[in-house]
């Protein structure tokens, strides 16, 4: 049984342990969070042991993708199960341990995170979006946010600055604040950063909202002078390797493959470039820390970790070659 309800913890709760008294005893409950955490949301259930994470990726249809989560008391059992079952629906599962955001949305958020001091630093978010697809994405990240809703991108940002407040934490007004708190929830209101709508043929086609201009204003955003499009990729792109790497650090997953493999099946990222570890080992993590270096006063996402310091200086990679 898999719940997929909205995404506010006091609900799931409700809604599991209603389920659970309803299903056979031999059943096993998933729940389709994106962000909360596993094994709070088991602390409702009468058989923890029989509930993990199915964490399935929009638009459902076309991502491969699902993540399943070990809860603290997740049985292997219920691991292995919840694997088959995704794994016959023609899905590629990956099993993470449990922390806010998982794997996928930890590392999507310090992302989210940098094209909003972007925008705060007044660059137009239609030039972050030509650029990061000109990098090899599918969409930019004002139209994925359009995607997947700025209401739902504002809960899930909530549930990861509590559960990282060190860098995820947002102590400024950003983009997509303004934009929730005046109810613009993206393509699933008709406002967004593009109104979407279809062209003579039926294909669906995007504007710029030129209603953005008013949230700018309220943001006093700076001017955008000097940054570059290099600096517009970095300031996407570095957040996520970090995070990326602190999930391994963090033993969220196992292997730089499961991660790669994770944001190219569950994310889109560019798979010409073969993931974000590989991308780093092609980059040069030597050069990317000099680039890191430049932003640190962006804030804490842009600080390396441990490992990948460590890995620099002794000319590793994240994916050895033979």
């Amino acid at each position: 049984m898999v719940e997929a309800v909205v995404e506010k913890e006091s609900v799931k709760k409700i809604v599991l342990a209603e389920t659970e008294k309803k299903i056979s005893e031999k059943a096993i409950l998933t729940s389709n969070t994106s962000t909360i955490s596993i094994t709070e949301l088991a602390k409702v259930l009468t058989r923890p042991e029989q509930f993990c994470g199915m964490h399935f990726f929009n638009p459902v249809h076309r991502m491969p993708l699902v993540e399943i989560i070990r809860g603290e008391k997740s049985s292997d059992a219920t691991i292995a199960a919840t694997v088959a079952y995704a794994a016959a629906m023609g899905k590629s599962p990956i099993v993470v341990n449990d922390c806010p955001g998982f794997l996928i949305n930890r590392v999507l958020f310090p992302y989210f995170a940098g094209f909003s001091g972007l925008v705060n630093d007044g660059v137009d978010f239609v030039r972050i979006d030509k650029v990061m697809e000109k990098f090899g994405w599918p969409m930019g990240p004002a139209l994925l946010l359009d995607v997947v809703g700025i209401d739902t991108s504002f809960h899930a940002g909530g549930v990861m600055a509590e559960g990282f407040p060190d860098r995820m934490s947002q102590d400024v007004p950003t983009i997509i604040s303004k934009m929730y708190e005046h109810e613009w929830y993206g393509k699933k209101n008709e406002k967004g950063f593009y109104i979407h709508s279809k062209d003579k043929k039926g294909k669906p086609k995007k504007e710029p909202n030129p209603g953005i201009a008013d949230f700018l204003q309220d943001l006093g955003v700076g001017s955008g002078e000097g940054i570059s499009d290099t600096d517009i990729i970095d300031r996407m792109m570095l957040p996520m390797l970090m995070e990326s790497s602190r999930c391994l650090e963090d033993n969220i997953v196992e292997t730089p493959v499961e991660v790669d493999m994770g944001l190219i099946y569950g994310l889109g990222f560019p798979p010409f470039r073969g993931g974000i570890f590989r991308w780093a080992d092609t980059f040069g993590l030597n050069e990317l820390l000099q680039r890191a270096e430049k932003h640190k006063a962006l804030g804490k996402v842009y600080e390396p970790t441990e490992q990948i310091m460590k890995m620099a200086k002794d000319g590793k990679l994240f994916h050895p070659r033979e």
